[in-house]
């Protein structure tokens, strides 16, 4: 079951006031109350690692990074991709074609009326981070298109 039916299902439990990311939590190895979320990150990291957000384009600096590191997860420091599969893709999010090896989880999108999409969140810390799409370049043919602020960025050496 992913996390999208999970997250269906406990809309229809009788526990008002949960927020319905908790229904989701149990499989993540890094947990948080809502108040110690909002405690650890800014309102904007809160609104997009937790409340699945998006950031508008081209507000991000690590939309042009372009050194040489790691970057992570805001929500838990988790190495998610490395700066050797950034790219480009003129979309103004950051967007790489490859994440590190089981830093990332996925699951359906359909908040959109009549569109599906994947969405993408921290494999550790189940923070939402972006989207992947089947349009990048090879040799994956994806693009993960990334919050920004959903992430830090570690300079030096690659992961």
């Amino acid at each position: 079951m992913d996390r999208r039916t999970i997250l269906a299902l406990a809309a229809t439990l009788p526990f008002a006031g949960a927020p319905l990311f908790a229904a989701a939590r149990g499989s993540f190895t890094v947990l948080f109350t809502e108040a110690q979320w909002k405690a650890k990150l800014s309102p904007a990291q809160f609104a997009i690692l937790r409340q699945e957000g998006t950031e508008r384009p081209f507000t991000s600096p690590l939309n042009k990074e372009k050194r040489a590191g790691t970057f992570t997860c805001a929500g838990c420091d988790l190495p998610l991709f490395s700066s050797r599969t950034k790219y480009e893709s003129g979309t103004g999010w950051p967007s790489f074609w490859k994440p590190l090896r089981g830093a990332i989880g996925t699951s359906v999108d359909d908040s959109i009326p009549f569109m599906s999409r994947t969405e993408v969140h921290c494999a550790r810390c189940g923070g939402h981070l972006g989207h992947v799409f089947e349009d990048g370049p090879m040799p994956t043919g994806r693009r993960y298109c990334m919050n920004g602020i959903a992430m830090n960025f570690a300079p030096g050496k690659t992961a």
